[in-house]
This record gives C-alpha cells, sequence and structure tokens, in this order.
C-alpha cells in the first residue's frame, strides 16, 4: 500500500494485480484469456448474425436474446484490454481517466445484463401466464422501449460514480485487487472520505442487480404456480423446459458474483489467487457461456446455425 501522504486528485496512476505468486507465468495464463476472449467474441457475434439475419429467429425471446449478446460484448470489450495488457506484455500502469473510463463501462454492461436478464424472466412468465396475449403484448414497439430503458438505467446508475471519484484523493501510485478497475476497488483506495461514494455505489447495486434478481426469483415463482396449475405432467415438463436456457443463464451470471461476495467477506487475504481468480471468473464464464447454451438448448438456433452454413457451402461450391 503507498503512502497518502503525497496524494492527489484525478491524476493517480494505477497498477493492475494478476495471479499473486504466478507473475512468472502469467504469459501462459495469457493464452486461455485470449481463448476465452476469441470465443467469446466469435459466439456472441454469431447469436447477433443469425438473430439480425434470419426472419424464423424475430420473437421476444431471441431479440432479448440479442440485447444479452451485444451486452456480453460490451463486457469483453471492457474488461479483456487490460487482462491482456497485464498478463501479455505485462504492463501494469494505469492512468486515472482510462481507470475511472472502465469502471464506468464494466459496470454499465453488468447493469445491462442483468436488466436484460429480467426482461427475458418477464418474456417467460407472459409466454406461460398469457400465451393468448403473448404477441400483443410483447410487440416490437414494446420490446425497444424496455432495451432504451435498460440502457439508460445502466447510465444514469453509473454516471455519479467516475463524477465522483474525482473529488478523492489517491495515492500517487495505487495497487488494484483485480485487473481491471471497480468501484468498491478505488473507493477502497481513497485517502478522503468516501461516505458519499460507498452510498452512490451500494444505491446502484440496490437499483440494478438487487432489483433484478428479486424480480426475476418473483417471476420464476408466478410461473411454477402457473406450471403446477397444469393438468398433465407432461406439460408441465414440457414447458418448464422452455425455462431451462433462461435459468441456466441467470446462474451463470449470478453464482460467480455471489461466490467472489462470499469469498471476500471469508477471508480473501488468506487466499488472493483464488480470489482473482474468482474475480476473473465472473466476468470471463457468462460471455463464453451464454451462447453456448442457447446454441445447446434452441432448436431454432441450432437450425439457423445449421442452415447458415448450408448456405455458405454453397456459395462457395
Amino acid at each position: 500500500m503507498f503512502s497518502c501522504n503525497t496524494s492527489t486528485s484525478g491524476h493517480s496512476t494505477f497498477l493492475l494485480t494478476g495471479f499473486p505468486g504466478l507473475e512468472a507465468s502469467h504469459y501462459w495464463v495469457s493464452i486461455p484469456i485470449n481463448l476465452i476472449c476469441a470465443f467469446s467474441i466469435l459466439g456472441n457475434g454469431i447469436i447477433l448474425l443469425l438473430i439480425c439475419t434470419d426472419p424464423a429467429l424475430c420473437e421476444p425471446m431471441y431479440i432479448f436474446l440479442s440485447m444479452l449478446a451485444a451486452s456480453d460484448l460490451g463486457l469483453c470489450a471492457s474488461t479483456f484490454p487490460t487482462m491482456m495488457w497485464l498478463f501479455w506484455l505485462g504492463a501494469r500502469e494505469l492512468p486515472f481517466d482510462l481507470c475511472a473510463a472502465q469502471m464506468f463501462f464494466i459496470h454499465a454492461f453488468t447493469y445491462v445484463e442483468s436488466g436484460v436478464l429480467l426482461a427475458m424472466a418477464f418474456d417467460r412468465f407472459v409466454a406461460i401466464r398469457e400465451p393468448l396475449h403473448y404477441a400483443t403484448i410483447l410487440t416490437h414497439s414494446a420490446m425497444a422501449k424496455v432495451g432504451a430503458a435498460i440502457l439508460v438505467r445502466a447510465v444514469l446508475l453509473n454516471l455519479p460514480g467516475p463524477i465522483l471519484l474525482r473529488r478523492l484523493l489517491f495515492p500517487q501510485i495505487s495497487v488494484l485487487s483485480h485487473c481491471y478497475c471497480l468501484h468498491c476497488d478505488l473507493v477502497g483506495l481513497a485517502c478522503s472520505d468516501t461516505q458519499i461514494n460507498s452510498l452512490v455505489g451500494l444505491v446502484s447495486i440496490l437499483f440494478s442487480l438487487g432489483l433484478d434478481s428479486s424480480l426475476i426469483v418473483l417471476s420464476y415463482a408466478l410461473i411454477l404456480q402457473t406450471v403446477l396449475g397444469i393438468a398433465s405432467p407432461g406439460e408441465q415438463l414440457k414447458t418448464l423446459n422452455t425455462c431451462v436456457s433462461h435459468l441456466c443463464v441467470v446462474l451463470i451470471f449470478y453464482l460467480p458474483k455471489l461466490g467472489l461476495s462470499v469469498l471476500h467477506r471469508v477471508e480473501k487475504h488468506s487466499y488472493p489467487a483464488l480470489a482473482v481468480f474468482m474475480a476473473n471468473l465472473h466476468f470471463l464464464v457468462p460471455p463464453i457461456m451464454n451462447p453456448i447454451v442457447y446454441c445447446i438448448k434452441s432448436k431454432k438456433i441450432r437450425q439457423s446455425l445449421l442452415k447458415h452454413f448450408q448456405h455458405k457451402r454453397v456459395d462457395v461450391f
């Protein structure tokens, strides 16, 4: 920890942190991270391409899926550059403005993804609870408004963070806990009073991840209530099967965050490498796993992918 005796505002340099004790192996660590990055961009890019070009995928569920893929690409673009900067090139220094900008985009795209997962839960709720009114409730206009609201909320909740950080004093050189910048990490490094920043961060989380996760649980409670009212066990399983993909994606998104939170509460200093691994995991896993889950579980996605490659093959010949 560097001294606060020479603290500055807005002109600090932050040092990225890799895996403690594995500094000599960072070059090799960068190889799987590069592969994850490449497959994440490829997978989400393919999902976006299929939904944008295939008329059969113009249903609300797939439009929300395209929003999820776009948010995953945004999260990749926000986190992977500093990971590569550290693990591939061995460069640790990050100026304040770049760190604050990365923090804003990481949190914004995380909140967008959380909002899209909530919208997808509502989509499944309407499809199961009100199947006859599904098309009239989830129109293209309604989905556009939902998407705009999710984006605006993410920006408004995260905009105060970087602005309020500029009023804080930091040591000229500060060591981050991760290989990217997060709000809680930066606030913890400040030398001045951070009560307002902590309160804004708490409100931001409560009105995004906290609210979304609660409403997702409520949606599935109502879905389960509706499904249990169906007489045939076969129909019950068939109806629940339409929610499996979304449930998997929700668990992939929230469980690593929960695990990281528990690890921080237990004692992260006892397991520094594990804490860093979990911190990277909760940003690396969702972007690569979401396309895989939907390609495996969605028959229409698989058919569209197969049809696309068949057309390409015909064009080549």
